[in-house]
């Protein structure tokens, strides 16, 4: 599924590229505003929406979804990770063929230091 949705925003972003840069600007027609050259537009200076303004529309929309879709599936918390997980060794003691020793073991003392006359 993620691999699905990264690709569809590959494509939708590099579509939406490629039509942003087809359209014409609006300064265009701006001539036409003031009566001086042609409209390219039926519906006047403003003109209409064209198709590649609804093209442009759908594809940002379609954009938009899948990056909030991605957003949200990175951010769950998966169990999958690179580390494998191995269970901890059990601890083996060994075993004492022997008693133990009946002098207990002490830290050993601090240096003393010499007195100072």
């Amino acid at each position: 599924m993620f691999g699905f949705l990264i690709t569809i925003h590959i494509i939708v972003s590099i579509a939406l590229i490629i039509i942003v840069l087809l359209q014409a600007g609006k300064g265009a027609d701006l001539g036409a505003t003031f009566g001086t050259g042609s409209s390219q537009s039926l519906f006047g200076a403003t003109g209409g929406s064209t198709f590649l303004g609804k093209l442009t529309a759908s594809a940002a929309v379609i954009f938009m979804i899948t990056s909030l879709s991605l957003a949200y599936l990175s951010g769950k918390g998966g169990t999958s990770s690179v580390m494998p997980t191995k269970a901890p060794a059990a601890k083996v003691q060994p075993k004492a063929d022997k008693p133990a020793a009946t002098k207990p073991e002490t830290a050993p003392a601090a240096p003393q230091q010499p007195q100072k006359k």
